[in-house]
C-alpha cells in the first residue's frame, strides 16, 4: 500500500527524471483526486489553481463555439498532464474540462508550486520547461488536426 504520492509523481512521464528533492516539495503540493464519467472538471473563466496529473481514466478538453456548443480540443488519459493556466497570470482556464469516464488524477495545488518556484528558481525552470514542452506537443497536434480538416483538396 502507498502511503505517499511520491512515488507515483517520480514515476510519471511529466515528473520522470525530476531530482528527488524536487519531487519530495512538489509532493507537498498534492493530493489523490477521482472525477465521475461526466463530471465537470473545470470551466473557462474559473480561477486556475490546480494541475492534474492524469493516472487512469479519460477526459475531454473543450471550447464553447457560439452556434456550435461544446466541441472537444483534446482528450486527455492516463500519462497525460491537465492544465497549465496555473502557472501564468491572471491564472484563469481558457478551455472547459470534464471527465469522460471514471478518472483517477493526482491534483497539484497551484498557489502552492508557484511559492515552491519562486523560492527554488531551479524547481520553477524545470516545471515550465516540462510544461513548455506539453504545449509545444499539443500546439503542434492541433496544427496537424487542423492540416487535416482544412487543408488542400484535391480531385
Amino acid at each position: 500500500m502507498i502511503t505517499t504520492l511520491e512515488p507515483l509523481l517520480a514515476e510519471h512521464p511529466f515528473l520522470k527524471g525530476l531530482r528527488p528533492e524536487y519531487i519530495q516539495l512538489i509532493t507537498g503540493c498534492a493530493s489523490n483526486i477521482k472525477f465521475e464519467a461526466g463530471q465537470t472538471i473545470h470551466k473557462t473563466g474559473e480561477e486556475a489553481n490546480t494541475f492534474y496529473i492524469i493516472r487512469h481514466g479519460k477526459v475531454s478538453v473543450d471550447v464553447f463555439l457560439p452556434g456550435r456548443g461544446s466541441v472537444i480540443v483534446e482528450t486527455l488519459s492516463e500519462g497525460d498532464v491537465l492544465g497549465w493556466s496555473w502557472m501564468f497570470p491572471p491564472y484563469r482556464w481558457h478551455l472547459d474540462a470534464k471527465a469522460i469516464e471514471f478518472t483517477r488524477a493526482i491534483a497539484l495545488d497551484g498557489k502552492c508550486l508557484r511559492t515552491k518556484c519562486e523560492s527554488d528558481p531551479a524547481l520553477g525552470y524545470e516545471l515550465v520547461r516540462r510544461v513548455a514542452q506539453v504545449m509545444m506537443d499539443r500546439l503542434t497536434a492541433s496544427a496537424l488536426q487542423l492540416l487535416d480538416v482544412y487543408g488542400e483538396r484535391r480531385n
